[in-house]
């Protein structure tokens, strides 16, 4: 096949070496992530744990497809964030941040890592302490878990958008929590973290989207965030945006001199991927941005917060929908938790019990397992009660 030819034709996963780049992705994605987790300790510096995130991913990614003829892009695809207690979500802050973790933080880590533009996006919550997790803190990560799970369960072929939305939202009020409004899940394609095909985490007047179906070969980034608080997040301050991504379809002739020369900058190191300021000249980048963003040449990922005292919890995997069914690639084990709430609703409970993985047409014989095969491949998860790790596939 020509380079015109592969350019024309989508990739997806009904090509073996797509999946191989999701999944290289992924794996590194999720040690990137468990090195973040040991990174957090009290009186850390959150910037120094976000810049480790980021190194660690693009020193992996290049030590992988370096001897192939066509030069592959790699590396960050969603800087590292780390966003405490009643941060809800996108705090990456500046070098000159001084931002420290305590004892008893709820973190929420979000990042993402590409191979060829193929991206595996990952989010957790983890709480600065040592034993159990419980009370409200304990709820609201038992909901996103649980959320997250059933999700995996529904997102599948032939289901639509609207039944995970719906979803979302009864396991949540189960746990007394509310889904955090405006989250969006994107289906991903190569080089689009954000694609056109969204799930949305809670459905309200104010935000529409089309009805869609999921179908074989896609990848979604699910992304769920559950708050004890209202779930109505503010911007408290721009200042604290520091991640943005270039708006390809868009055009401006910049008046300042620095916002042109930031803008050359970011075209050249960041055409497609969001990125963080931090990898841009500070004094220079602060002045430059402003009349990026107000002419939507950059888009902001703000950062948003609940009320002082809300707990937040955050959650999002990749799962690709290959024909034997769904395969969720990027996770971390969860600390064990002990919610004060119980899912008894029967919707939720036989959501749950649903596999990930399609039964095979046919009444063939079944193959003997060999000796360390996984036995069961559609085992159904638990609710999230007062159990010890997250329930993966």
């Amino acid at each position: 096949m020509s380079d015109d030819e592969r350019e024309e034709k989508e990739l997806d996963l009904s090509s073996a070496e797509v999946v191989t780049k999701y999944k290289t992705a992924a794996e590194i994605v999720n040690k990137a992530l468990k090195l973040v987790i040991s990174e957090c300790k009290p009186k850390a510096k959150v910037v120094d744990i976000c810049e480790k995130g980021d190194s660690y991913i693009r020193e992996q990614t290049g030590n992988v497809y370096k001897n192939v003829k066509r030069k592959i892009e790699r590396g960050v695809a969603f800087p590292t964030c780390l966003s405490v207690n009643n941060v809800v979500c996108h705090f990456s802050p500046l070098a000159s941040d001084e931002s420290v973790l305590e004892e008893g933080d709820i973190l929420k880590i979000d990042m993402a890592c590409h191979i060829d533009g193929f991206i595996a996006a990952v989010a957790h919550t983890h709480v600065l302490q040592e034993g159990p997790v419980s009370g409200r803190a304990g709820d609201v990560i038992a909901a996103a878990n649980t959320a997250a799970e059933v999700a995996l369960r529904l997102v599948r072929p032939g289901k639509k958008n609207k039944d995970v939305t719906e979803a979302i939202q009864k396991v949540a009020a189960a746990y007394d929590c509310k889904i955090v409004e405006g989250v969006l899940s994107h289906q991903m394609k190569q080089f689009v973290i954000d694609g056109n095909k969204v799930v949305l985490s809670l459905s309200n007047p104010d935000t529409r989207v089309d009805e869609v179906e999921f179908e074989e070969n896609e990848v979604y980034a699910i992304d769920i965030v559950a708050s004890t608080g209202d779930g109505k997040p503010k911007l408290l301050d721009e200042k604290q945006t520091t991640i943005y991504k270039r708006a390809v379809d868009k055009s401006y002739h910049l008046k300042m001199k620095a916002s042109r020369f930031i803008f050359s900058e970011i075209s050249q190191k960041f055409p497609i991927m969001p990125f963080s300021a931090r990898a841009l000249e500070e004094k220079r980048a602060r002045l430059g941005l402003v009349e990026c963003v107000n002419h939507e040449l950059l888009q902001p990922y703000p950062v948003l917060h609940e009320k002082p005292g809300d707990y937040v919890a955050h959650i999002k995997f990749t799962v690709l929908l290959m024909p034997n069914g769904s395969d969720r690639v990027t996770s971390h084990p969860l600390q064990e938790l002990q919610a004060t709430k119980t899912i008894d609703d029967p919707e939720i409970k036989a959501w749950l019990a649903l596999g990930t993985k399609t039964k095979k047409k046919g009444g063939g014989k079944k193959k003997k397992g060999k000796k360390g095969d996984k036995v069961d491949e559609s085992a159904e998860a638990e609710p999230m009660e007062s159990t010890n790790g997250a329930t993966q596939d």
